[in-house]
Formats: C-alpha cells, structure tokens, sequence
C-alpha cells in the first residue's frame, strides 16, 4: 500500500533549470524503435526503400495495449533491425535517412472544430497520433482515457510535480505551453466527463504554478473546478500513487490503478502532446527532454525527434571529457547505456553525463538497518525481496509482493551497504514476469 514516505536526494537541477526550450539540430539518421510504449509492439507498415515524411505511419499498434509510431524525419528506411535499445537492450527499429528536408505529412494548422469534437473521436486522434505517457511509464493514452464502465472517474490529476534529480523538462514546458496545457486538459476533463481537475507542482517550481495558476483563470473555457496545490519538494513525489495519496488522500490498492480509486493521472508533457494532436493534427514523433551532468558543456533543456541517436546530442551540447557513465532517464528511475549508438524513445525524459565523483562504492552485506524499508513509499521490504532475488529465489520473493514496487530507486539511494536492491527488485519482477506469477 502507499504511504507517505519520502526522501530528499539534492535536485542537481541548477544546471538546467532556467534554460529555455531549444530545437535539436534535425539528426542525419533516426533508429525508431517499434516497442516505445508499453504492451505489444507495433507492426510495421513500410519497407526498405520506402520514402517517409515527417509524421508518416511507420508501425501499427497491434492489439488493444499498443500504439502507433510515426517518423520523426523526412527520408528513406534504409533498414529495419535490431539495434541498441534504451530499456530492453536490442530490439527492432526502423532506420531513416534524412533528406535534411523535413517534409511534413500534417497540415499543421489549427482543426476548427476541436471544442466540440466528441469523445469518440477524441480518442480515435489520441490513438492515431501514438500518444503515450510521456512521464515515463509509457503506457497508451488512448486506452488509459477509456476506464470501464464500472470505474466511475471523478477527478483528472495532473502531474507536474518533476521530483527526479536533475531533470528540468516537464518544468520548461509548463513555463513555455502553458497555453497548450490548459487546453489539453479541458480536451481530457471532456474525454473522461470530470469537471474536478487538480495540479500538482513541486514548490521548487513557484514560477509554473503563478503561471499555471494565471492560464486557469484566463483559459477555463468549460468553467472546471481547477486546484493548483504546491507540493512539498521530496522524492518520489512525482509517483502515481503517491501523488494520489498526498492530492486525495486515496490509496491505490495492491495490484489496481488510479481508476480504481476515481481517478486518472497524465504528466504534463502527455496533455501538451494530446493538445497538439487535437488541435494542429500533430503525431507524437518529438519530445522535450533534460542533457544535464556535471561532464557538459552546455546543459539543456532540448526538442528532440524520437529516434535521434544520443550521440548526436551529446556532440551538440559538448562533453567535457569521457563520462564513468550515461543515465537515459534521470538518476534514480533511468537506465545506464552501455552506448552512445541508442536513441531516444518516447519515454526518454532526460539524458544525464556523469564523471566518477557519482561512482557507487562497492556492494557490502546487508547490516539490517532497516533504512530501505524506511524509504519505500510502497510499504514494502526491499532488504528481503533483494536476498531472494540474489540467491535466485524467486519463489520466496513473490511473497514479498514485488510487483507493487514503482522501481522508484529510493531504497537503493540510502542503503548504507551500497546493495543495487532496486536492481535486484527488478529482477525478481522480470523472472516472475517470464514464469507468468
């Protein structure tokens, strides 16, 4: 069960914080993976030698969980295979070759009627546009916005709380779309038939809930009841059930979702993307994301188009010297890349360049303080569920419930003994996961 539990990693978000939003150079060559989202991959719809546009149908979603992929870039598939994968480690993709073009599918203007589209068809833009949560979790929006019948939703939480050390993204849009936010939102609070809308914003974040706080006021064309609420800077603030928790005092129970308890949470990058799908007839093919670290040149907060290949990016804001390591993600929830030749995917929410003075000492053995279970903000026992993990175990680490562990990284953060339980966590979800626990 979710409780309030929290820690305080320093946000090493100066170094990004007050940059504005900048356009990535248009890559020579994109790599589009075709599992970016959660559930089955998408199936592909072209072929070596096939000529795309930007924002052309690449892959389509198959099965109910899926979603569809465009491009990113105007040019020629040059071919389709396995490659480096941020997550799953290879997996297959679709390379283009620029023609430095970037020749549009969309029309790119506004569609008249976008107030007064109904839900169906709201859902059918969603779906077609290949929007999904773009907080991490990757999970399709379209099917998200379409709880059962018998979950009856009574509030729409936005999640802008951005507690992950270092990342900047999620604030820089709402500063720069808060226009386009709150439009968003209108267009879901219509989907799901809410009228009660909360926000929730780290106080880090003071500028974006004056603004927010303004736009709401400015742009509430369906008079919804909006609540702003400053949030106490803690980590894993940001989480699903916990910002559930801390916004209604409602607690998602083992194994159930947010609908479970009325409710239904999109970060702010998604909203801004089902805004710009809704309203200029725009696919998902870029997003925001955070190059930060203490080893470059120039930490920025950057549009890329989904499948840039992350050494671009890195020669674009200039490292200053090799890396000990690259985090895609943020530090605490991301995943260390073992190559600079893997692209971003929709869920890449920031790029993080680290020198050594962020090595992690060596693994010792567990001291039984109990600090992990003190951190986990699922009530869960890390200690335990990582000594059965590491001595192969799996059939007695279900009884520790691991898949109700959010992978939020916390009790590895203050493990004296150094121990990657989150690591070990993971693990035991993935063997349980393949012997269908």
């Amino acid at each position: 069960m979710p409780r309030i539990n929290f820690i305080h990693p320093p946000e090493f978000k100066k170094w990004s914080r007050d940059r504005k939003i900048e356009n990535a150079p248009l890559p020579s060559k994109v790599a589009i993976h075709i599992l970016q989202h959660s559930g089955a991959a998408a199936e592909p719809v072209v072929n070596i030698g096939d000529r795309v546009k930007t924002g052309s149908l690449l892959a389509s979603l198959k099965g109910f969980i899926s979603s569809n992929i465009h491009s990113s870039i105007s040019g020629h598939v040059v071919k389709i295979e396995d490659v480096p994968h941020p997550v799953f480690g290879r997996h297959r993709a679709i390379i283009i070759e620029s023609d430095g073009r970037d020749e549009k599918i969309f029309p790119e203007v506004n569609r008249e009627n976008s107030l007064s589209l109904k839900r169906e068809e709201l859902l059918d833009i969603i779906k077609d546009a290949g929007i999904v949560g773009l907080g991490g979790a990757m999970f399709p929006t379209h099917v998200k916005l379409m709880p059962p019948p018998q979950k009856k939703i009574d509030t729409y939480i936005v999640n802008g709380a951005e507690c992950e050390p270092f990342l900047s993204c999620d604030h820089a849009s709402m500063l720069e779309k808060a226009n386009e936010l709150i439009l968003g939102i209108d267009l879901v609070a219509n989907i799901l038939g809410v009228k009660n809308v909360m926000i929730g914003i780290e106080e880090n974040k003071l500028d974006a809930i004056e603004l927010i706080t303004a736009m709401v006021n400015r742009l509430n064309q369906r008079m919804l009841k909006f609540k702003i609420v400053g949030l106490k800077t803690r980590y894993p603030q940001g989480g699903e059930k916990q910002l559930i928790k801390t916004l209604l005092d409602r607690e998602v129970p083992s194994g159930g979702l947010p609908m479970d308890v009325g409710c239904i949470v999109n970060n702010v990058q998604t909203v801004i993307s089902i805004y710009e799908a809704v309203y200029v007839r725009k696919p998902l093919f870029e997003r925001v994301i955070t190059v930060s670290g203490n080893l470059l040149k120039e930490p920025r907060n950057l549009r890329v188009r989904i499948g840039t290949y992350i050494r671009e990016i890195l020669e674009y804001c200039g490292v200053k010297e090799a890396p000990y390591k690259i985090i895609m993600g943020g530090p605490m929830t991301g995943v260390a890349q073992y190559t600079l030749d893997v692209p971003v995917i929709k869920g890449t929410s920031g790029i993080i360049v680290l020198d050594n003075s962020f090595k992690i000492d060596k693994e010792m053995d567990c001291i039984r303080c109990g600090r992990c279970i003190e951190a986990c903000p699922m009530g869960l026992m890390p200690c335990m569920l990582g000594l059965t993990a590491k001595k192969g175990r799996f059939d007695m680490a279900i009884s520790y419930s691991p898949l109700d562990c959010i992978e939020c990284g916390a009790c590895s953060y203050v493990c004296p003994a150094k121990i990657p339980l989150t690591q070990y966590i993971k693990l035991a979800k993935m063997k349980l996961a393949k012997k269908n626990i």
